[in-house]
């Protein structure tokens, strides 16, 4: 999903984390970086071999200390929210600005961290020469194959997957979307770019990252008739992301269901974009409720053998993109905006900690 890029870092002290019992927080300390003691959801998240991971800015990440701390202190992997996007990476043919993508897969390697590239074939923020151009299908064929090259190729064998296509059904319907990809190359751009992608970066897992599919429905049944069709061609599909951009009190309670399906077809699927918003204003009641929710999806995600991982969208709600494209809509990440934790996060941490005490007890029997 988008957010408006170059957003500034807030300007914050050391911020004192008084952790309430009756929320059933976790400790955890922005002086101490990396503090991984027993119940620490970044060491809990590595003990089940999850992927828990976070949604970062290039700005906050390099210039806020606490933001970067936040990252490297709970979870273990890192996707680009915005800065590998053909605007950023390519906004004039040929020039490319590798400064924010390097920053961010620097610093994840800097504090092992895996990292998931977003994304290669979108709809939207595509610069405006791409998107006005007047295209022959061979020259846009060459300008993709440029930009592959140019940006899976910089990383190759650092990325752990790519988001490669974005978005390809309509918001609300089961037909692809209208868009330059598909009104150029027809619906064979999908297994196109996948083939591209893989040519490119052959370590590297590939994925489809759609939304409003978790419940079932046109759309997803939709996406599974695509995935089916890829799978049976042998195109190098590898995953499908659940975006998972949930509201309040509309958490899917098919979910694990929805996920097999795709499981079913000898794929990963992750859950790549997590936030749950709140109706403005959000009270206490809203926000403990929330907690359970980020819990039920981590257990979701661990209760289906083939899910790599969870993914946050946002790293605090001072970061979220929910306000300004939902209107009337808050807090919908696991740190609020002084980067305190909430119960979204000890969601995730009591999700991991009863996994781990079932295994436990399966292994002591």
């Amino acid at each position: 999903m988008w957010r408006r890029a170059g957003l500034s870092a807030v300007a914050v002290g050391v911020v004192v984390l008084v952790v309430a019992a009756a929320l059933a927080l976790v400790p955890w300390s922005p002086e101490e970086e990396g503090d991984h003691a027993d119940g620490d959801l970044r060491e809990l998240a590595d003990s089940h071999g999850l992927d828990l991971g976070v949604a970062a800015a290039v700005d906050p990440l390099v210039e806020d200390r606490t933001y970067q701390q936040v990252v490297s202190g709970n979870y273990t992997s890192m996707t680009a929210e915005n800065t590998m996007k053909w605007s950023l990476v390519q906004p004039e043919r040929g020039e490319f600005d590798f400064e924010g993508p390097d920053a961010l897969v620097d610093f994840a390697d800097e504090h092992g961290m895996s990292m998931r590239g977003h994304t290669l074939m979108w709809h939207n923020q595509l610069p405006e020469w791409l998107e006005e151009g007047d295209w022959e299908e061979e020259e846009l064929r060459e300008v993709v194959q440029e930009h592959a090259e140019a940006l899976l190729g910089r990383y190759q064998g650092r990325m752990e997957s790519w988001d490669v296509i974005n978005e390809p059904f309509e918001d609300d319907g089961p037909e692809l979307r209208e868009n330059l990809w598909l009104e150029v190359f027809g619906e064979d751009y999908i297994a196109d770019a996948l083939w591209t992608a893989n040519a490119v970066d052959p370590e590297a897992k590939l994925y489809i990252n759609e939304f409003n599919v978790e419940g079932g429905g046109d759309k997803s049944d939709a996406l599974y008739e695509l995935a089916s069709d890829l799978v049976e061609r042998d195109v190098p599909l590898h995953g499908i992301g659940f975006q998972s951009h949930f509201v309040h009190g509309q958490v899917p309670e098919d979910l694990v269901e929805q996920m097999e399906r795709f499981t079913d077809l000898g794929l990963e699927v992750t859950i790549s974009e997590l936030d749950v918003r709140i109706p403005d204003p959000a009270g206490e009641e809203e926000i403990q409720a929330q907690g359970e929710e980020y819990r039920r999806v981590v257990e979701a995600c661990l209760e289906v053998a083939r899910c790599p991982g969870v993914t946050v969208w946002g790293v605090a709600d001072h970061h979220s993109w929910v306000p300004e494209w939902f209107p009337g809509t808050t807090d919908a990440l696991p740190f609020d905006e002084d980067y305190v934790p909430k119960p979204a996060r000890s969601g995730m941490v009591d999700a991991l900690s009863r996994h781990r005490e079932a295994r436990r007890r399966g292994a002591a029997r």
